[in-house]
């Protein structure tokens, strides 16, 4: 008797590790920072490295396989994909494989009784909230990797502080929406992140955001800047740009605001500030990495 999660653990782990590690040493990591980014020992990775593990060669022509491997790691040594969202990735497929497909095949001809059984099992669903949230934060991280190596986006950071952030398809409140703890700020000429992107951290970006998809919008991501008549109009010059009034409670204004325009991809609103307010642009978008790509443009 053998179970598929054997077939998982004694065939596809070890290949697909293996071919992580490469791919990883082939982006010009270390053999420490390859041994930390897969959670094994630097002695396994010099294994990998000298071929001293087996590949299945079925799971290494798979073309998913490697598109999977070659996205991880992309992600990993970018720092867009995190440990966790890499093994959410890698069990999504391997879920998938196992349903009649690869994996399936692998342990059919493990165990030959099942070719003669006369049925099909799901063994995982693939769908996974956790794997949303994931992408989410991936998102934010590379919008923020973006703004803050852009020459001159310290500039647009606000007195309040700025911050990136995308929602879950579903959100409702700010817990559903991912952005920095603590917002950007300019430290000396330079945008400073304090830390790593956090759900339910954002109370006004995560408002105006949530405010504008009650109101019809599809944007996920989000990007507040400091306000100035000039950024205004460089934004307006590509995006649909609408005022709303910041003497109004927020998700009020905002609401009104996205309502009087007709739903698009992406969306700047701005409010030109009131007593103890400070005047504030937002660029929305389909995902955060997307807002902080229409920012980049202008900076």
């Amino acid at each position: 008797m053998r179970f598929i999660e054997e077939v998982v653990v004694d065939e596809f782990l070890p290949t697909v590790r293996s071919m992580l590690a490469e791919d990883l040493r082939d982006r010009g990591l270390t053999q420490r920072e390859v041994a930390d980014a897969l959670g094994i020992s630097q002695s396994a990775v010099s294994k990998y490295a000298h071929g001293d593990v087996a590949r299945h060669e079925r799971i290494v022509a798979d073309d998913r396989v490697r598109e999977l491997v070659e996205r991880v790691g992309e992600g990993l040594a970018a720092g867009d994909l995190s440990p966790v969202a890499a093994l959410v990735e890698i069990e999504v497929l391997i879920r998938r494989l196992e349903e009649g497909d690869l994996l399936a095949d692998l342990h059919e001809e493990a165990m030959p009784a099942l070719a003669d059984a006369d049925v099909e099992f799901s063994v995982h669903d693939p769908d996974s909230g956790l794997r949303e949230r994931e992408r989410v934060l991936g998102s934010v991280r590379r919008g923020l990797r973006t703004l803050t190596n852009a020459s001159g986006f310290a500039a647009l950071i606000p007195n309040v502080g700025a911050n990136v952030a995308e929602c879950l398809d579903d959100a409702r409140t700010i817990d559903d929406v991912a952005a920095v703890p603590g917002r950007l700020v300019d430290v000396k000429g330079r945008a400073m992140v304090p830390g790593e992107p956090e759900f339910g951290v954002s109370e006004h970006v995560a408002t105006v955001l949530l405010a504008a998809r009650e109101a019809g919008s599809s944007a996920r991501g989000a990007v507040n800047v400091r306000y100035d008549p000039d950024t205004v109009e460089a934004l307006a010059a590509s995006h649909p740009t609408v005022e709303f009034d910041a003497e109004r409670p927020t998700r009020e204004a905002v609401a009104d605001a996205v309502a009087s325009t007709d739903p698009t991809d992406a969306l700047v609103l701005y409010q030109t500030g009131a007593v103890g307010i400070e005047p504030i642009v937002y660029v929305l978008a389909p995902t955060a990495a997307e807002a902080a790509g229409i920012v980049r443009e202008i900076v």
